[in-house]
């Protein structure tokens, strides 16, 4: 046997362990008889990249972040694009900048991020839930059933009932569909809302002129929310066609983000700021409790405002299910060996991380945690530029590049020292440019907030002469 068929045959018995599980038991393959998907980092071969329905992706997009955490918080769809190319998942792509190993560093960031945010997804999805019951269902129950309804189960009080199989469970099929029509009830929740309450909102004060340091600021807000998704972009595209119009998924992405958070973050902002001159709105918010002012917006219509806030609640399973399979595989990023094991596996796992923490953040460190999450979009903004300037310059925007054979051969991959030279050094002057709620640097104090900017601009800086000399030294891509 040669060299290059005993390296496809190693590959063809890889994909049938991860699809079938590492031991093929009867019920993991009754498992894909359910349409339950069990690939994971591992490559999709040109022949499997066979899915047409691209508009899928804006739906995924438009359901991840049409919900209660874009209302509350007041570059991404180009990388999705290079998901039908080379059929690899986004931190499987970075190792082509940052090596094997040192693809981990982002990858535990990562990490750390979608935890986060679901944590806070729960945490708002808790609020809402619990501001309908008047006081009678505590938050950590009320957090307990949104974790819950985006991985496995539905838990309330002391009875626990499972409900079905979970959307990150079964994987991209399932998920490409509850993505589909997921966001429906959202938008119908926020149009009643606005016939009820709207005409306080058309009464807002008038504000004073923003200062360019408060545009900056508000920017870098922004920018922390969404700028986190450069880590899983491609991971839901991967098996569409290798011919897949690039522009035309560009736009489904680009369009996913752009409506629902541009409408929702001023919806929020309008509501947030009329709150105060209605006096039902202010007090649901008080404590800066969302999901009780948007209970306070829809209590004129009574039982069926109650309705509605309960699927307001349920809305970030939209956000948390997708999250959730982006985080089984980046699991198996951070620790190469468990590309065998069943991606499903993780969905479990991941849940099993944030319920407890959800639970016990809903009073105790909500806040810390929305200041930590903005510090985090930081280093998502030097990983893209990093990996924008590889794909562009070194690898030319031509996928044939990417020797898709090496994904899993550290010595065939680069050494990642320049990727992450670059995403490290840029903090230098990053630091002195923020202006977050615990740290003020110099330059922020007088700018308002440019670390991200300074970030994907000096970290594309750096990169560029530090992966010229990797090269020299490594005597290949």
């Amino acid at each position: 046997m040669s060299l290059h068929e005993k390296e496809a045959s190693d590959e063809k018995r890889d994909i049938e362990s991860t699809t079938y599980g590492s031991y093929s038991t009867r019920w993991s393959r009754r498992l894909l008889t359910w349409g339950i998907e069990g690939r994971g980092t591992i490559p999709v071969q040109p022949e499997d990249r066979t899915d047409t329905q691209y508009f899928k992706n804006f739906f995924l997009w438009f359901s991840f972040n049409c919900n209660i955490l874009s209302f509350s918080a007041g570059s991404l769809g180009l990388l999705t694009t290079w998901g039908p190319k080379l059929g690899l998942r986004q931190m499987i792509q970075a190792r082509y900048s940052f090596g094997y190993f040192g693809v981990i560093v982002p990858c535990i960031f990562n990490l750390i991020g979608m935890c986060g945010f679901c944590i806070l997804n729960c945490i708002l999805g808790g609020q809402t839930l619990a501001s309908v019951a008047g006081g009678h269902l505590s938050w950590r129950y009320a957090c307990a059933i949104n974790s819950q309804r985006g991985l496995i189960a539905i838990q309330c009080r002391y009875r626990h009932h499972l409900s079905h199989i979970a959307v990150s469970f079964c994987g991209i099929k399932v998920l490409s569909w509850y993505e589909r029509v997921s966001w429906v009830p959202v938008v119908i929740v926020f149009v009643v809302a606005l016939g009820v309450g709207g005409k306080h909102i058309s009464n807002v004060p008038a504000a004073e002129p923003a200062t360019a340091a408060a545009i900056l600021s508000f920017a870098s807000t922004i920018a922390g929310f969404v700028i986190t998704y450069s880590g899983l972009s491609s991971d839901f595209t991967i098996y569409f066609r290798p011919d897949t119009p690039s522009m035309r998924l560009f736009l489904y992405s680009y369009l996913g983000f752009l409506l629902p958070i541009v409408t929702l973050q001023c919806l929020g902002a309008a509501v947030t700021a009329s709150a105060a001159l209605v006096p039902e709105w202010e007090a649901g918010y008080a404590g800066g409790n969302v999901g009780g002012l948007l209970e306070a917006m829809l209590h004129p219509a009574k039982g069926f405002g109650k309705f509605l806030t309960v699927l307001m609640s349920l809305s970030v399973a939209g956000n948390i299910a997708p999250t959730f399979y982006s985080f089984s595989l980046n699991v198996q990023v951070f620790i190469p060996i468990l590309y065998l094991v069943p991606r499903y596996v993780f969905s479990i796992i991941a849940t099993a991380v944030v319920l407890p923490i959800a639970i016990v953040g809903a009073h105790k460190f909500y806040d810390t945690l929305v200041n930590f999450l903005g510090l985090i979009g930081y280093w998502a903004s030097a990983f893209v530029a990093v990996i924008l300037v590889e794909h562009f310059v070194f690898r030319r925007n031509d996928p044939s590049a990417y020797d898709i054979r090496s994904w899993n051969k550290p010595r065939e991959l680069p050494w990642g020292i320049a990727a992450l030279a670059a995403s490290i050094g840029c903090f230098g002057l990053v630091v002195p440019c923020m202006e977050q709620t615990w740290f003020v640097g110099p330059i922020g104090k007088t700018t308002g907030d440019i670390g991200f900017e300074v970030a994907f601009f000096l970290a594309g800086l750096l990169y560029y002469p530090l992966r010229k000399l990797e090269i020299k030294y490594q005597g290949r891509l």
